[in-house]
């Protein structure tokens, strides 16, 4: 099963680690990368686009609102939702006084 994680965390989280613990954080990604996973940081900038009404509108702002932005996302294939949480747990985000919201994603054909 595939699952998506969407990772929220800021840089003031992140420099409140130490460098060891940095170091930690990084290799947890290093691994969940090495399994296959796509991974990415995401840029700040955003594009929220809308067309309930047949007109379409763009943002610059995003959709949801959330305490922290989003930092970054990967797709984990595992066994279970259970396994997810053991490999993100250790993860930048989730150490860092961020969050990680993970979802089961539906198969598709399309692999």
């Amino acid at each position: 099963m595939k699952f998506l994680c969407l990772a929220y965390g800021d840089e003031a989280g992140w420099n409140r680690l130490s460098a060891s613990r940095k170091e930690e954080v990084l290799a947890a990604d290093a691994a969940i990368r090495a399994r296959g996973a796509l991974m990415s940081a995401v840029q700040p900038e955003v594009h929220t686009v809308t067309n309930w009404d047949g007109h379409t509108r763009l943002t610059d702002t995003p959709y949801a609102k959330h305490a922290l932005p989003l930092a970054g996302f990967s797709v984990i294939e595992a066994e279970s939702v259970e396994e997810v949480i053991r490999l993100v747990e250790q993860t930048p985000c989730a150490r860092a006084d961020g969050y990680i919201e993970i979802r089961a994603l539906w198969e598709t054909s399309a692999g």
